[in-house]
């Protein structure tokens, strides 16, 4: 096929505005180890939804094209340009990516932990009006730049599955990684019931938890929580005295072993210790907004708690949530998360409905974009 030299895209040009269907152009060369990929499916995160309504920001981020959880088919490969794990790739693999790094800095080589790369990139913080201008997933091509990790997809992950373990499983899988995993038997707390926290609940379901807790709102989403292996939910619009009176009353009083943040609302932090048990783990990972509600850390030394902080995930984490969702397909109906796709022409309603919370996680495919 010829090459595209432009493509369509939603572009975010103001916080909370529509997007502006745009034509974007395309590099003229694609570098060694870049590709060219045709966006098949890129499911919307609610980190998109912060970056939309202004949430997560910074002077010279726009215009932007947003879409972080995205899968393509390979349409062009500069020289060299190989899988993660060293395969060479091919016109027509379907392909996931992660985040680029650079592979020379301190986090990178000393630490050899990619998530922390100092030129750490991610594909909805590029611009785009300067080149390579489209590489993020609300667009029908996106330039996949040499130092994004990319992985060839099995056939039996589908496209929404494999977009939403770029971002959501994958963040998710490293969290509990982080938090030192779920002891069989033990007491979980989910704090948020958005995509994020509802995998949270499956993987916490699945690790062998025996009490799995999930707080959230509103109440449809936490009746889906029930399908992913909640034992229990805890509706937070009662109020934070409410929420932790009832995790409490839910544990015989001792509170969770391990409380995983993944909303990020300012009152997260008091209610993660004060629902947490004696020498629990609080695993933060939800937290993108401004400073949250104060609480004395005499509370963490009392109860001698873990307080760890996640961040996202790696081309590893992302591999680990591929394999996750082969290994599960039939154990949650994973579905259920995923609205009906639809084009580029609606992303602005699918933004907006997410934001309302009407929807989990919303579907783009550009090819159903009408012009």
């Amino acid at each position: 096929m010829t090459i595209p030299t432009s493509t369509l895209a939603a572009v975010l040009t103001e916080h909370g505005a529509a997007l502006e269907l745009q034509e974007l152009p395309l590099p003229e060369q694609i570098e060694p180890g870049a590709a060219l990929v045709q966006i098949t499916c890129t499911t919307l995160c609610g980190t998109d939804i912060e970056i939309w309504a202004g949430k997560m920001t910074f002077p010279g981020m726009l215009p932007m094209v947003l879409g972080h959880e995205m899968v393509g088919e390979v349409v062009a490969l500069g020289d060299g340009a190989v899988d993660a794990l060293g395969s060479p790739l091919n016109i027509g693999d379907r392909i996931g990516w992660s985040e680029s790094v650079c592979g020379k800095c301190f986090g990178c080589t000393v630490l050899r932990q990619p998530v922390a790369c100092a030129q750490r990139g991610y594909g909805f913080l590029q611009r785009s009006d300067v080149a390579p201008f489209a590489t993020a997933g609300l667009s029908e091509y996106a330039y996949v730049t040499p130092g994004a990790q990319k992985l060839r997809l099995p056939d039996e992950v589908t496209d929404t599955w494999a977009s939403a373990a770029g971002c959501a499983a994958k963040t998710v899988l490293r969290a509990f990684d982080r938090a030192g995993g779920v002891r069989p038997g033990s007491r979980v707390v989910i704090q948020g019931s958005g995509a994020l926290g509802l995998f949270a609940t499956a993987v916490a379901s699945i690790s062998g938890a025996g009490t799995v807790i999930t707080a959230g709102a509103p109440a449809v989403r936490l009746d889906l929580a029930r399908r992913f292996g909640a034992t229990h939910t805890v509706d937070i619009t009662e109020g934070s005295e409410a929420t932790i009176a009832s995790v409490l009353e839910l544990t015989d009083g001792h509170g969770a072993d391990l409380v995983l943040d993944v909303a990020g609302a300012p009152s997260i932090g008091p209610e993660a210790v004060a629902m947490a048990a004696q020498r629990g783990t609080i695993a933060i990972v939800g937290s993108t907004g401004p400073a949250g509600d104060p609480f004395p850390l005499s509370a963490i030394m009392g109860k001698e708690l873990t307080v760890v902080g996640s961040l996202n995930g790696d081309v590893s984490d992302y591999y680990r949530s591929i394999e996750f969702f082969r290994t599960f397909a039939e154990r949650f109906p994973w579905d259920e998360l995923f609205s009906a796709p639809c084009g580029l022409d609606e992303a602005s309603d699918r933004i907006m409905n997410m934001h309302e919370l009407n929807e989990v996680k919303a579907v783009i495919d550009p090819r159903l974009t009408r012009r």
